[in-house]
């Protein structure tokens, strides 16, 4: 496997997101999740990416038990992350950062970034100092690369790393359904990184798994190729442009790691045919109007939504029902808000808390009161 062109001690281009780890109820599957960080790392692989708001920190602490306890530390990269939720000052990035070590079981983080930066936050860690002190951590041994993960536009982009030349990296969301889109401007951000010769992250490749169950029309377009599987092409795509770096996969199944090494491990740029047949899906995809919900989770897990509405969930369901227009939907959608007191669409008090962490910046008060009107009629 080749070493990566930006960072030499990245193995290939492909790095395994922690965000959507298996699950056993509330709990991450520890022995499933060891049984594919083994795969991964036994294909030559060895960037893993974690945050504390995943899994509400039981992200990092799977990372102790599944890696950080069974592999020398010669063996893997681990990327962490600073998010504004969990300081408030300047001196709480110390102590949280250290106890970040704790939770993962490590003595220093690879890669270390600041989380989520747009005109929403930014202003929150400069007068924290958060770069600064991130950089005294870099100078001390305990972060080895610099960087941010960025969710806003590309003039925001610009502005920050025109004010902060010292960041190594850049992490965006990047993907073929988003390359062109006015909203999420992957194609404009992309573009100030290599401006300022910043090598990119790649997060979201699937968008959130909306790239792997794809509508009808564009799964068999992308079919009829007889290659690889849906998800193979969009990892093939956010891999083939200059500036990348690696392409992070949320893989929560030892399926969808089979099926992303065996990509990766012989990552082959898209043809001319399969850009073609990409450029016809992304069509298909505009006239869909769905809503652009990764389903990072942010919204119900930095913040508790007083209705205990699940979010994602339901726009989730919503996408199904635009995508497929079968009535099953409406029984899934009664699964979400039976038990356990989760709330209906209808449910939301319009406070706002959700949309202020959300890293798509969707109106989420007003989608809700559209699912509440094509589920709750």
């Amino acid at each position: 496997m080749e070493r990566n062109r930006f960072f030499e001690e990245i193995n290939g281009n492909f790095g395994f997101g922690c965000m959507r780890l298996p699950m056993n109820g509330e709990e991450v599957d520890l022995q499933e999740f060891a049984r594919m960080a083994d795969a991964f790392l036994d294909a030559g692989f060895n960037y893993f990416d974690t945050a504390h708001a995943y899994i509400n920190g039981k992200s990092e602490t799977a990372i102790r038990e599944c890696i950080s306890k069974r592999y020398d530390r010669s063996r893997f990269l681990l990327a962490d992350k600073l998010t504004d939720p969990f300081f408030d000052r300047e001196e709480d990035i110390r102590p949280f950062f250290k106890k970040q070590l704790e939770w993962c079981g490590v003595e220093h983080f690879d890669f270390y970034l600041m989380h989520a930066q747009g005109l929403r936050n930014y202003d929150k860690f400069k007068k924290c100092r958060a770069y600064e002190t991130a950089a005294e951590l870099r100078e001390e041994g305990l972060i080895r690369h610099l960087g941010i993960s960025f969710h806003d536009r590309a003039e925001v982009l610009d502005m920050i790393l025109t004010e902060h030349p010292e960041l190594e990296f850049v992490q965006i969301q990047f993907n073929y359904a988003d390359y062109e889109d006015a909203a999420v401007e992957s194609r404009n951000v992309y573009d100030v990184c290599a401006k300022h010769g910043k090598p990119v992250i790649v997060m979201e490749p699937v968008k959130g798994g909306t790239l792997v169950n794809l509508p009808d029309e564009a799964d068999r377009i992308l079919k009829s190729l007889g290659g690889g599987s849906n998800a193979s092409y969009a990892l093939r795509f956010a891999a083939g442009f200059p500036q990348i770096a690696v392409v992070l996969s949320g893989m929560s199944d030892m399926s969808q790691m089979e099926d992303n090494v065996s990509t990766m491990k012989d990552y082959e740029p898209l043809s001319e045919e399969e850009q073609a047949a990409i450029s016809r899906v992304r069509d298909i995809f505009k006239g869909l109007d769905l809503i652009p919900c990764t389903a990072c989770r942010y919204c119900i897990e930095e913040n508790d939504c007083p209705m205990s509405i699940r979010i994602p969930d339901l726009f989730a369901a919503m996408n199904n029902f635009q995508t497929f227009h079968s009535d099953n939907t409406f029984f899934y959608y009664g699964d979400i808000i039976t038990g356990n007191g989760h709330g209906k669409a209808s449910d939301c008090l319009r406070c706002g808390m959700c949309e202020h962490v959300c890293p798509q910046h969707l109106p989420i008060r007003e989608l809700l009161q559209n699912v509440a009107a094509t589920f709750e009629k």
